[in-house]
């Protein structure tokens, strides 16, 4: 059983930033990847940004140069600094825990926060 718990969302202006937090806690294995998925409203959930244990990140061309997925393995937890956000990021921002148990890839996702740009 795993628990995925996001803070950090809210209401921010055109430019400005946010830092996202997701801590993971239960069963949590070494070969893992976390990352952040969002939704906007009317849309499909999209990947954003992840980042394996050894700390290789991966992101969308969309976010490139403006976010910055980190994690601390200690804590499991994962963070997204969002920098230059605009209106189009708009979103419920997910977190995601995919890792490898039991001969398969399991996949844990988050309730979800809010992330509203707008002036």
């Amino acid at each position: 059983q795993v628990q995925l718990v996001e803070s950090g969302g809210g209401l921010v202006q055109p430019g400005g930033s946010l830092r996202l937090s997701c801590a993971a806690s239960g069963s949590i294995f070494t070969i893992n990847t976390m990352g952040w998925y969002r939704q906007a409203p009317g849309k499909e959930r999209e990947w954003v940004a992840f980042i394996n244990r050894s700390g290789s990140t991966n992101y969308a061309d969309s976010v490139k140069g403006r976010f910055t997925i980190s994690r601390d393995n200690a804590k499991n937890t994962v963070y997204l600094q969002m920098n230059s956000l605009k209106p189009e990021d708009t979103a419920v921002y997910y977190c995601k825990l995919h890792q490898w148990y039991s001969g398969r890839w399991v996949d844990d996702w988050g309730q979800g926060t809010q992330v509203t740009v707008s002036s």
